[in-house]
C-alpha cells in the first residue's frame, strides 16, 4: 500500500475516533458551563416596568427579576450577566442559547410551552388596559370593543393572541419597537394599549397623561414564569429547586413588597 493511502487510512481512523469520542461525552449542561466561566446569562426585556427595567437615564437595572436573578447568581456562587431580549425575540433567543435562562416575568402561553420548558409559576396578572385622560371614547372596559376603537398591543406578547381572540369590532394594531404602543395612546392614533398589573402600576405613576382601564371581572389571568431551552432536566431541576426556595424563605415577597407587587404573587 502506497505512503499517501496510509497516510489517508489513518487519518480517517483519527476523525472517527475522536467523532466516537466526542459522541460518548455527555454534552455540557447549563451548569456545567455556568460553574466552569463563573457566569450565567439572562436573558430581560430591559423595558418591563418593575420586573426588568432599565433606567434611560442612569442605565441601571430594577425590576423583581433583576433582584431574584440575582439572587439565583449568588445562591450559585456567579455572577449574573444579563442580555437583553424581548418577547418578539424571546423564543430564538433561549433556543439558540444567547442565554441560560429568561427571567422577565414571561407569560406561559400554548404557543411558548411548545418551544421552552418553564419554571412554576412566581406570578400572575390580569390584563389591563391604558388609556390617556384626554380620550373621550373609553370610559369604561366596555368601551374597548367598539368600532371606530383602536387596540394597540406589542409584537410578541400574550396580549397579542389573546386580543386577537378577544377583539370582534376594534382594530387591533400591533407594534415591534420600544414604547410604540405608549406613543400611539398618547399622540392619539390609538386609544388603548393593552399591558399586564406590573408594567400598569409603574407607568401610571410616570405618565401623568395616562389612566388605568380595568376589566370588570377577571379577564384572562396568567401565569408568569422563568423559561430555558428544553432538554437539559439538572439545569430545569436547579431552577425550579430556586423557585421553591423564594417562596419559602420570604425571598420572593421580599421583592414582590420592593416593587409593590404583592398582588400578583403565586402561590
Amino acid at each position: 500500500m502506497c505512503f499517501s493511502k496510509k497516510l489517508g487510512l489513518w487519518a480517517f481512523g483519527i476523525v472517527t475516533l475522536v467523532a466516537a469520542v466526542q459522541a460518548a461525552e455527555p454534552a455540557r449542561g447549563h451548569l456545567e458551563r455556568i460553574a466552569a466561566s463563573k457566569i450565567m446569562r439572562v436573558c430581560i426585556w430591559p423595558d418591563y416596568y418593575s420586573i426588568t427595567y432599565r433606567n434611560p437615564k442612569t442605565q441601571q437595572l430594577s425590576g423583581i427579576d433583576i433582584d431574584l436573578a440575582r439572587e439565583l447568581g449568588k445562591d450559585l456562587g456567579v455572577s449574573v450577566e444579563f442580555v437583553d431580549s424581548s418577547f418578539a425575540k424571546l423564543i430564538d433567543d433561549v433556543t439558540q442559547d444567547r442565554c441560560d435562562l429568561a427571567m422577565f416575568a414571561i407569560g406561559i402561553t400554548p404557543l411558548r410551552a411548545e418551544k421552552l420548558r418553564f419554571t412554576k409559576p412566581h406570578l400572575a396578572s390580569d390584563i389591563y388596559a391604558i388609556a390617556s385622560k384626554s380620550n373621550r371614547r373609553i370610559k369604561e372596559w366596555d368601551d374597548i370593543d367598539k368600532a371606530g376603537s383602536v387596540v394597540a398591543v406589542a409584537k410578541g406578547t400574550l396580549h397579542e393572541p389573546v386580543m386577537k381572540q378577544l377583539l370582534k369590532a376594534a382594530q387591533l394594531l400591533v407594534l415591534d419597537t420600544p414604547f410604540a404602543r405608549e406613543n400611539e395612546v398618547q399622540a392619539g392614533r390609538a386609544d388603548v394599549f393593552m399591558t399586564d398589573y406590573p408594567y400598569s402600576q409603574r407607568f401610571l405613576v410616570n405618565a401623568e397623561w395616562a389612566r388605568l382601564v380595568a376589566p370588570p371581572s377577571p379577564l384572562h389571568i396568567t401565569p408568569y414564569a422563568y423559561a430555558m431551552k428544553p432538554g437539559d432536566d439538572h439545569w430545569h431541576t436547579r431552577v425550579e429547586r430556586f423557585v421553591s426556595d423564594i417562596k419559602r424563605d420570604g425571598r420572593l415577597m421580599s421583592a414582590a413588597r420592593r416593587y409593590k407587587l404583592e398582588p400578583i404573587v403565586a402561590p
